[in-house]
């Protein structure tokens, strides 16, 4: 029967490593040998049995204390030979002989199938974790970097500098890669994905697409028409009034709005908003006396 070293198998160099050592030595070797990662190559499967042999016992504070024991007489070629143990093997077990010999047959104490060890072994990828962030109007509308704090294992607080997408809109995910929770057995990180909430907006509104946007003009521009000033959200824009216009009529200047989910730009819609003077000088309230002398105009219909 060849004796197997398991501290050497999982490259300890002594026996008397910490618990910790030979966990971290088990996953450094199971992420290296690891069947999906080395497929088609038996000699590294056979690495990786070896391995997940050699934590089975090495991780168990009983088994372990009893495997050194055997350990110790080897080294010192202390009464152990495969004649001492040969009654104890089980060939027909299908498991390795040396393991056999001194931890028994039994479903609990062997490893009969190591199905098992492979999936505890594979490589997990870690929670992805979720995240918010408010952004201003003009932030989703150029785009741009944003700094963000978020909770992550143990409570404990991250921070990330985020890349805004220009033309994002509310409830939209951004996802950033691998700054989720950590992967197991050298799996990779989980994922951070962040909620964006565009913030309302003192002059626009964003309606799908497009940005709409209130024009507010007096009466005499309503009445005779006007060329005005509109600010867009990136551009100064013209805008002709024609005379009679009311109160809700709405003007369309094209490319002038947001953005669609493909990054295709909508329009600015212009709504017009008739404004009357709360405060007037005693000549403008003169005149407006004298329009409503000589005015025929009733929009109630009603004498």
């Amino acid at each position: 029967m060849k004796y197997k070293n398991y501290y050497k198998i999982l490259g300890l160099s002594s026996a008397k490593a910490t618990d910790e050592e030979i966990k971290s030595a088990y996953r450094h070797l199971a992420k290296k040998y690891h069947p999906d990662l080395n497929k088609g190559n038996d000699a590294v499967a056979e690495k990786f049995k070896d391995v997940n042999e050699a934590y089975h016992v090495l991780g168990d504070a009983n088994a372990r204390k009893k495997y050194d024991r055997v350990h110790f007489a080897y080294k010192f070629r202390d009464g152990f030979s495969a004649e001492n143990v040969k009654e104890k093997i089980n060939v027909s077990s299908g498991a390795n002989e040396f393991f056999t010999a001194f931890f028994g047959t039994k479903k609990e104490n062997i490893v009969t199938n190591f199905d098992k060890y492979y999936e505890q072994a594979k490589p997990k990828k870690g929670e992805d974790l979720e995240a918010s962030i408010e952004v201003s109007l003009e932030e989703a509308f150029f785009g741009g970097e944003k700094k963000i704090a978020f909770r992550v294992l143990d409570n404990m607080i991250k921070t990330l500098v985020v890349n805004i997408p220009r033309g994002i809109h509310t409830g939209e995910k951004i996802r950033i890669a691998e700054q989720g929770q950590p992967g197991e057995n050298g799996g990779q990180n989980g994922d951070l994905y962040i909620t964006v909430t565009v913030l309302p907006h003192e002059k626009y509104t964003i309606s799908e697409a497009n940005l709409v946007v209130d024009l507010p003009i007096t009466p005499w521009e309503a009445v005779l028409g006007a060329e005005v000033s509109v600010q867009g959200i990136d551009s100064n824009i013209y805008i002709n009034i024609p005379a009679g216009v009311q109160t809700g009529d709405t003007f369309r200047v094209a490319k002038g709005g947001y953005f669609d989910k493909k990054g295709v730009r909508g329009d600015l819609l212009v709504v017009a908003k008739i404004m009357i003077p709360k405060d007037i000088s005693s000549k403008e309230k003169e005149l407006f006396i004298k329009l409503k002398e000589i005015s025929t105009y009733n929009p109630r219909g009603i004498n």
